[in-house]
Order: C-alpha cells, then sequence, then structure tokens
C-alpha cells in the first residue's frame, strides 16, 4: 500500500464461506448466489465534506469461491486469496472496471500482489528459518 500513499491507511478483511457472502451479495448487490470478492469503500471518491479517516474500507472473500478459482488459475488458495485481495483493494481506492481500458489498476495490482507473495517464497524457502537447510 506504500507505493499507493495509502501507508497510514486501514482495510478489514474477511474471510467467510460461500453462503455468509452470498448474504451479502444478495442484500446490497440484489445478486443471487456466492461470488469472489465485495469491497465496502468508507467513502466514495466523489463525496464532499467527508473527512478522510484511517479505514479505507472493509473486503469479504469467500474462501469457497477462493479455492474453486485458485484450481482454475492453476495457483494455490492463498495466492488466489491475495488476488482477491487486491483486487478489492483497487476498488477501495476508487477504480472500477466498467470497460477494458478499466482493468488495467487491476491487472497490474493483482499482478504485483503474486510477484511480492513468490518473491517472498522463494526468499523463506532458502533461509534456514523457511525450512530449507541445505541438508
Amino acid at each position: 500500500m506504500l507505493e499507493h500513499d495509502l501507508a497510514q491507511r486501514e482495510v478489514t478483511v474477511v474471510l467467510m464461506n460461500d453462503d455468509a457472502i452470498a448474504a451479502h451479495n444478495l442484500a446490497d448487490r440484489h445478486e443471487v448466489g456466492p461470488t469472489d470478492v465485495l469491497s465496502y469503500p468508507t467513502s466514495e471518491p466523489g463525496d464532499v465534506g467527508f473527512p478522510e479517516v484511517p479505514q479505507l474500507g472493509d473486503i469479504l472473500i469467500s474462501l469457497d469461491t477462493a479455492e474453486r478459482q485458485a484450481s482454475e488459475h492453476g495457483h494455490g488458495v492463498r495466492d488466489e486469496v491475495l488476488v482477491l485481495a487486491a483486487h478489492a483493494l483497487t476498488h477501495l481506492r476508487g477504480f472500477d472496471h466498467q470497460t477494458e481500458a478499466d482493468w488495467q489498476p487491476f491487472t497490474s495490482a493483482q499482478g504485483r500482489i503474486l510477484d511480492i507473495a513468490r518473491s517472498r517464497r522463494r526468499a523463506q524457502e532458502t533461509t534456514p528459518e523457511g525450512g530449507s537447510n541445505g541438508g
């Protein structure tokens, strides 16, 4: 979040199952059934007179859907949850994806989080604390 001037901002991430996220999806978006991720900003970019607060917003992620999508995308559940969190964080920053061109900030953020996660995993695997001590 540092690279987007969000170092002092906070988000709440809630991991849930398909039934729980489906209830939110119906109540808040009038869509039936589960979805992978929902984001709820504390304020919208166009809000006038709303003070900036540390809380950027809330992110809800379905672990059931993340597990299915991870398999489809050829990576683990942890990576899929990171992709979904990056996607939702991009929404919380005020972006939306109504056109193909609108997807660029989303794909960029999602790719960046996967690069960071994979790089950290590789670093952990090559250190004694990471479990690979060469012996």
